[in-house]
């Protein structure tokens, strides 16, 4: 077994290293196998320099041998894209064909003793599959062994891709800008005849300046413009201007007049100067545009970013967004502390790496949903923690729209739910025994009452009503308890009427259609609604049965459903009662539930009154919130 390039565990840089991918890869490459073979044959000055490079962050390579096989560090690995890890210990022009006759270059350059370096050098690479431009700053140097024999190359890289093709971008843009300026009506213009100091200008311009020139077409002293300049800016301009004046090449600045009332105004200065035959500037003519209005909105923009940025930050959920195809391109503080992965390594597609692999497809195929119907965005799936573990979250997002209706961006947020979820189980778990407990003892009674009416012939007929009432109320029990997606029986009604009839069946007589009637607006129950309207209707039929309308055989219940503009009011008339009906000198924890359901949860009104032979409760509901259900809804 080799030598371990880190073998002290009790050195820091040893312990640090031990968990780097980089060296995992070196240390499992068959290098006997390859041109450099054993690595207790490599030269020390080898050894050291991979030690060196493989403990760097910036990023490195080393070509080893006439053959140039590839070792590189962890900083290396982003530039080469999904080359690796397959190019490792490969030689750089198999793995990179398209830049081999470079590479050899560069290998017979440096093995004679040389060095090399390039700025901003362009090649196109197949890095990630497709032809791509690349742009990268690239600094060779020789590695010597004890005999001053060349036996590497290392090369130091950066990719300046972004940077170039930024600068390009606003090269082109500056160029068009130029072009806009020059053709507009709302433009100022000048042009300094340098000899006699004479600035020929409109009165657009002067007024610009604030120059105080009367006729500014008849020409004015350069220092009369100039004053108007800002005094943080009239050094920077004024050398940007001689600059321009001694070479002959383009000007363009933007800057600042101090205008008299006091106020701030920017401005984009665009001008070409002419030179004579002997390199001398005669004439400085040019436009200038006022910028203002955009400068005010690049600033308010970059300060609603901050503070946006602020805010996400602070908050205690993971935030990201996305442009309007679903490329991910922001992802929060709190995401990266949850994650542990490295900045900007989920962007794009990365972040679906994230999900536990059962959860993936799912995750893909509501996202693409939502971005193929600009429907939200809402799912539950378990995602890689920092420690290794994977946790369940929340994950919601919502389109912004522009005045088209187009979309712009897509704003998500995740959220831990993992011990909630985890709490919900154990929480099910218990009440589904609690429930199956309390069924069994419907079952037992059941089968007591059974075994009476065996012993006692007469009674029979009592006996089996009085069994299926129990079996009634075995039944309704299953809608009044608190109820899971998997735990919630299949055959639970979904209107307001039906739930009633269910929950009423336990203390149904011979002539139920006359004790009880239903009239009016019937109405669909949403899942968050279900629980609240459920206690609320157990426990008015259960004060019903026990004091109530449905207490003697006398007593009628009339239960009346209305649907006015955007609510709903159920009235629950109860009559018939032989005795005065009083309302209690306090309320008890049934009457507060009520009031809760209604109030608190529904937001709705609950109301009660006592006549004198029944009591009557309307419960005035807006209709969204009975028909609610826990998915987001859609936005316009």
């Amino acid at each position: 077994m080799s030598k371990p390039l880190f073998a002290s565990r009790g050195v820091d840089i040893a312990a640090k290293m031990a968990n780097s991918e980089m060296l995992n890869c070196f240390d499992a490459m068959a290098w006997h196998s390859t041109a450099l073979g054993p690595v207790e044959t490599w030269p020390p000055a080898l050894i050291a320099t991979i030690r060196m490079m493989l403990a760097s962050p910036v990023p490195m390579v080393l070509l080893v041998g006439r053959s140039g096989i590839l070792i590189y560090n962890e900083g290396y690995k982003i530039i080469a894209g999904k080359r690796h890890p397959d190019c490792f210990g490969t030689s750089a022009f198999t793995s990179w064909p398209e830049v081999a006759d470079f590479n050899r270059a560069v290998i017979e350059t440096v093995f004679e003793g040389g060095t090399l370096s390039y700025e901003d050098q362009q090649f196109t690479l197949y890095r990630n599959g497709l032809a791509e431009e690349v742009w990268l700053n690239l600094y060779y140097s020789p590695v010597v062994d004890e005999n001053s024999e060349v036996i590497a190359v290392l090369a130091m890289l950066s990719e300046t891709t972004k940077r170039v093709q930024a600068e390009r971008a606003l090269a082109r843009s500056r160029e068009q800008l130029s072009l806009a300026l020059g053709a507009s009506g709302i433009v100022g213009t000048w042009d300094w005849h340098v000899q006699e100091d004479k600035v020929y200008s409109d009165r657009r311009f002067s007024s610009l300046y604030g120059a105080d020139v009367e006729n500014p077409e008849e020409g004015a002293s350069i220092s009369a413009y100039l004053s108007g300049i800002h005094p943080d800016d009239i050094e920077a301009v004024s050398q940007s201007m001689q600059a321009a004046m001694a070479t002959g090449e383009r000007f363009s600045a933007e800057y600042r007049l101090l205008q008299k009332n006091g106020d701030l105004r920017w401005v984009l200065a665009e001008g070409q100067p002419r030179l004579d035959g002997d390199g001398r500037c005669i004439r400085f003519p040019g436009v200038a545009v006022d910028i203002t209005e955009q400068k005010v909105a690049a600033e308010a923009h970059a300060r609603s970013e901050t503070a946006f940025r602020t805010l996400a930050n602070a908050m205690p959920q993971m935030v990201w967004s996305t442009q309007p195809d679903g490329f991910h391109d922001y992802y929060n503080a709190r995401w990266y502390e949850f994650t542990g992965v490295p900045d900007g390594s989920t962007d794009g597609e990365g972040w679906n790496g994230m999900f536990h692999a059962e959860d993936q497809e799912r995750a893909w195929a509501a996202w693409r949903h939502s971005l193929e119907t600009g429907a939200p965005y809402q799912i539950e799936y378990r995602l890689r923690h920092h420690s290794g573990l994977y946790r369940w979250v929340l994950g919601r997002a919502l389109p912004v729209r522009n005045n088209e209706g187009e979309i712009t961006r897509w704003y998500g947020t995740c959220t831990d739910i993992h011990d909630a979820k985890m709490t919900m189980a154990e929480r099910e778990i218990v009440a589904h025994e609690l429930s199956h407990r309390i069924k069994n003892i419907f079952s037992v009674l059941s089968g007591i009452i059974g075994l009476s009416a065996r012993s006692a012939p007469e009674s029979r007929g009592f006996a089996e009503q009085l069994r299926k009432r129990i079996e009634a109320m075995g039944r309704a029990h299953d809608f009044v308890r608190p109820h899971s997606k998997s735990s919630r029986p299949t055959e639970v009604e979904t209107t307001v009427f039906g739930l009633l009839q269910r929950l009423l069946e336990p203390y149904a007589a011979d002539n139920d259609d006359v004790r009880v009637r239903f009239e009016g607006d019937d109405v669909a129950i949403g899942d968050s609604a279900a629980t609240p309207l459920a206690l609320l209707l157990h426990e008015l039929a259960t004060n019903s049965a026990k004091y109530g309308a449905l207490s003697h055989l006398s007593g009628r219940l009339t239960v009346v459903g209305k649907t006015i503009d955007e609510n709903y009011s159920l009235e629950w008339t109860e009559s018939g009662s032989p005795n005065p009906v009083l309302p209690p000198e306090i309320d008890g924890f049934g009457s507060r539930l009520m009031k809760i359901s209604v109030e608190g949860q529904l937001g709705g009104k609950f109301e009660r009154a006592w006549n004198h032979d029944g009591v009557r409760v309307q419960a005035v509901i807006p209709v969204a919130s009975i028909s609610r259900n826990s998915k987001l809804s859609p936005t316009g």
